[in-house]
């Protein structure tokens, strides 16, 4: 049986499977920075405010000023970020509050209802600003989705990595955000998570081939959802297949897929889990089992605005001289180093 059920050109919002309702990917050449973390650039021709066409490599997406995405709401799942390169100013409506990048990860429980706005400050002004991001939105059970909003982060210090030799000794590294590989497993998610049950076996890794390299998947349940996404490299083949980047291959997860990478180094994403397997009605960022829980949420939200927003505006970025840190609702505060 052949492990590779259909392989698909990815679009400019990655297509997933339950219970990922869908993943954000963004791969932006950010300039040098200015004073206000802003890009040092002319924004001219640019529609500030609904920018997405990559102009000179970059979008400022919902940003004005800052690239990203000033205050907005969720309910009723996950978000978890994946900052591979560059940074992420996270402030929301609980108080909490953070600067992360460089690997790091932040996996937010929405719940019954948060607001968060995620910016990109443009931190070195003497160099270029890149960024490699995920966002990755994960279901909840209808059980959960009413929990309070719960806000976790991964210093990329403690996300277990391991790397794999084929038998030619060539090298394919993973990162482990969510899920086991073998008998290392990853940070504890956030405890409503659907990936807190590890039945669910739900995996998020990022996989690195080096040129050459061959990766056999482990199998597992025929029940789960398998997809890699193929984000960077020169070629892959798998089951008489060649597999150029920026393809996603939704695999069966109970038959053995075993990867060829080519003459360049390849890098991956894995997303796999356990279906939830319950209706979803979605609208924007608000996602419930039904219409009603819909209207029901968005009347919360304009009563409540999710606790309203703190901050003294909807783009708000942290000190420019700050280290990566995280401050939690309970005032808590983190950074790599006090780990």
């Amino acid at each position: 049986m052949r492990a590779i059920k259909q392989i698909k050109k990815l679009q400019a919002q990655w297509e997933t499977e339950d219970p990922f309702l869908f993943c954000a990917f963004h791969n932006d050449a950010y300039p040098r920075g200015n004073p206000h973390l802003g890009p040092e650039a002319s924004l001219s021709g640019r529609n500030l405010g609904q920018d997405f066409v990559q102009k000179d490599g970059w979008a400022m997406y919902h940003g004005r000023s800052v690239p990203g995405f000033p205050a907005h709401p969720h309910v009723g799942f996950e978000t978890v970020t994946i900052a591979e390169n560059g940074f992420v100013d996270h402030s929301d409506s609980l108080g909490a509050s953070g600067r992360f990048g460089q690997g790091d990860v932040q996996w937010m429980t929405a719940g019954k209802g948060v607001q968060h706005s995620e910016m990109f400050p443009m931190i070195y002004k003497d160099r270029e600003n890149p960024l490699l991001l995920f966002q990755i939105w994960l279901n909840l059970p209808a059980k959960n989705k009413q929990v309070d909003p719960y806000f976790g982060m991964f210093w990329h210090e403690n996300i277990p990595v391991i790397q794999v030799q084929d038998v030619e000794n060539k090298t394919t590294t993973i990162k482990i955000v969510a899920g086991t590989y073998e008998n290392t497993s990853a940070l504890s998610p956030n405890p409503d998570s659907w990936a807190a049950d590890a039945n669910n076996e739900v995996n998020i890794w990022i996989i690195t081939l080096e040129a050459g390299a061959s990766f056999t998947f482990p199998t597992t349940s025929p029940d789960l959802n398998r997809s890699l996404y193929f984000f960077e490299g020169d070629q892959l083949e798998s089951e008489g297949f060649e597999i150029p980047p920026m393809h996603r291959i939704i695999a069966d997860a109970s038959e053995k897929l075993i990867l060829k990478n080519g003459d360049q180094p390849a890098k991956l994403l894995l997303l796999q889990g356990r279906p939830i397997n319950e209706h979803v009605v979605q609208q924007g960022p608000f996602v419930a089992n039904s219409r009603e829980e819909i209207n029901a949420a968005f009347s919360r939200f304009r009563e409540s605005e999710f606790g309203g927003w703190p901050w003294p505006t909807h783009e708000h970025t942290h000190d420019p001289k700050a280290e990566r840190f995280a401050i939690f609702p309970n005032g808590k505060t983190e950074n790599p180093t006090s780990i």
